[in-house]
């Protein structure tokens, strides 16, 4: 197989109750026509999501040309468009990761030492965390994460062998009965139109654009305990009863200085807004008082922009700060930079999937509001530990997230539209207590259900967070899991692929299937399944259905460097 190297050196399922199912098979919602500019590659990826961009780089070193659209101006998704530090698990820096990932993790650490003037216990700290944000063990800034995929995506760019479109968005799809013939977008900069055809589509879009546009049968919010036997799934099916998003926003602090601009437009709501959540909220939302996420009663959470003292369980300063000005000269920061993703700008009150555009448009801009008042109400009249109120020297940094308003340029997405798939990943394969009652046994002997079609592995509590139905948090163990191929391909349309956080979950499995280095090995995974189909000359779909082929498969992904299962000694 003709390949390339990424990364290397330096820088360089009986739940259909809450089923989106098509009227009719056939042509889609653009028929025969075609206008604009057609473009032609082998593989098409909508969407530059974290995971899309695994996707295109995995094609694309062996040789494969792609298309690679993106909505925003800016490729990497949570980690860089949505503005939040990798989410991991405590064994990342060794295993239960692609070596892909930790490659890309190695490289933003590199370009620290490379770019930055650190001090030099920094520059000779192998695990270097540029914020020494307690949420991981790499909290960093958006950029350098763009930047380390910009370089490794431009090669091919100069070569011609990747077109890289950004700010495009997807607006209808052609099909040919079960397959997709064509997608057509729309510039967001100019308006003019892209026709892309491929053998090959990957939907790697934060919220599956192209299920809908496909007449993909897909999921949406709860499926209902009826029909999926989970042990904390809803007890009724409602679709749209859908995760929070949030909109992240970056900030530093400047003792004696006076930040304060006027209230945001909403600030009136939303400083006095008390969640109507089950189990309750324990009053107001902008407090430093929340739900524990497992516990469900209230938490008490410190803040303190100056110094360690506190006096909640956790200083949300350091929790997702992404500079911390110890690591770096004297005098080269102000102030240290914290990401804002906390349960504070949490915005659980109207949907974003399967809804008009307006009321989609109309959430998003909700929840700017929130996390402008936030910051507003951190500024003026957030408790301070001296018994004062307000930090008036907060400041939004927009340089950070590279926007006019300081917001993230897309939103933090924690649910997506999920495909009906060939296999659909259920509580009582990973949720530790789910999995034990399935087994009959303790919960500390149980193991997450091993698949014989594994291409992966990930590990993460299931975490969601408080929805558009009314839940508060629904948080508790999971258990070390595998990516199973067949949550990877949907059962009827044939060459459209997920890539994000598409896949065949479901609400509360999603949970755990949606953060950053499992979404990067779904994303992998595809793209290798894509290369090893065309080598064998067979269709997708035949390598999971085929013994001797997934065998050979799954002995081409750990060549690539993909780990399939969890090693038996940790």
């Amino acid at each position: 197989m003709k390949r390339r190297q990424f990364l290397q050196g330096s820088i360089g399922a009986s739940a259909a109750a809450s089923l989106w199912i098509p009227r009719a098979s056939g042509q889609g919602a653009r028929g025969e026509g075609r206008l604009g500019r057609e473009l032609s590659a082998e593989v098409a990826i909508i969407g530059g999501s974290l995971g899309g961009c695994a996707a295109a780089l995995a094609v694309l070193r062996h040789g494969m040309s792609v298309i690679l659209t993106e909505e925003t101006d800016w490729v990497g998704g949570q980690l860089t468009s949505q503005g939040v530090p990798p989410d991991e698990h405590q064994w990342i820096e060794t295993h239960g990761a692609n070596r892909s990932y930790r490659e890309l993790r190695r490289q933003i650490r590199e370009y620290y030492r490379r770019h930055y003037p650190l001090t030099a216990a920094a520059q000779e700290d192998q695990h270097l965390n540029p914020g020494l944000g307690t949420v991981s063990r790499l909290c960093h800034e958006p950029r350098v994460a763009l930047a380390v995929l910009r370089n490794a995506l431009a090669p091919y760019q100069s070569s011609g062998q990747l077109t890289l479109l950004l700010e495009h968005e997807v607006q209808a799809a052609e099909m040919d009965g079960d397959r997709v013939r064509s997608v057509l977008l729309k510039s967001l900069a100019d308006g003019g139109e892209r026709v892309l055809t491929a053998p090959h589509f990957i939907d790697a879009t934060e919220l599956g654009d192209l299920l809908p546009l496909t007449k993909t049968e897909y999921f949406t919010g709860a499926e209902g305990r009826e029909s999926t036997g989970e042990l904390h799934g809803a007890e009724k099916r409602d679709p749209m009863n859908q995760q929070a998003f949030t909109m992240c926003f970056a900030m530093d602090h400047l003792p004696g200085q006076d930040h304060v601009k006027d209230p945001p437009r909403d600030y009136a709501f939303w400083r006095d807004f008390v969640p109507s959540l089950a189990p309750p909220w324990p009053g107001k939302l902008l407090s430093w008082v929340y739900t524990h996420p497992r516990r469900l009663e209230p938490r008490k959470l410190g803040f303190n922009p100056v110094g360690e003292k506190h006096d909640g369980v956790v200083n949300l300063w350091r929790y997702r700060r992404i500079i911390a000005r110890e690591n770096f000269g004297p005098g080269d920061y102000q102030s240290d930079i914290s990401l804002v993703n906390w349960p504070q700008n949490d915005y659980f009150l109207k949907p974003l999937i399967d809804v008009a555009p307006e009321e989609k448009r109309r959430a998003i801009d909700e929840g700017k509001q929130l996390s402008l008042s936030f910051l507003h109400w951190m500024q003026t009249e957030a408790p301070r530990l001296d018994g004062g109120a307000g930090y008036p020297g907060l400041r939004l940094r927009p340089d950070v997230m590279g926007t006019a308003d300081g917001l993230a340029k897309y939103p933090y997405v924690r649910e997506s539209r999920r495909i009906l798939a060939e296999a659909t990943i259920l509580e009582s394969h990973c949720g530790r207590a789910n999995r034990a009652q399935t087994l009959g046994q303790p919960e500390n002997e149980v193991e997450a259900m091993a698949y014989d079609d594994r291409v992966g592995v990930g590990y993460y509590p299931i975490d969601l967070h408080p929805s558009t139905g009314g839940d508060n948090y629904i948080d508790f163990a999971a258990l070390r899991f595998q990516i199973p191929l067949g949550a990877l391909l949907p059962r009827r349309v044939e060459n459209l692929f997920p890539a994000c956080k598409n896949i065949g979950t479901t609400h509360v499995t999603n949970g755990c299937y949606r953060l950053h280095p499992v979404e990067w090995g779904i994303g992998e995974a595809v793209g290798c399944l894509l290369v090893f189909s065309r080598e064998k000359r067979t269709s997708p779909r035949a390598v999971r259905a085929k013994e001797e082929l997934l065998r050979e498969f799954q002995s081409f992904l750990q060549a690539e460097g993909v780990e399939t299962a969890w090693p038996t000694s940790t």
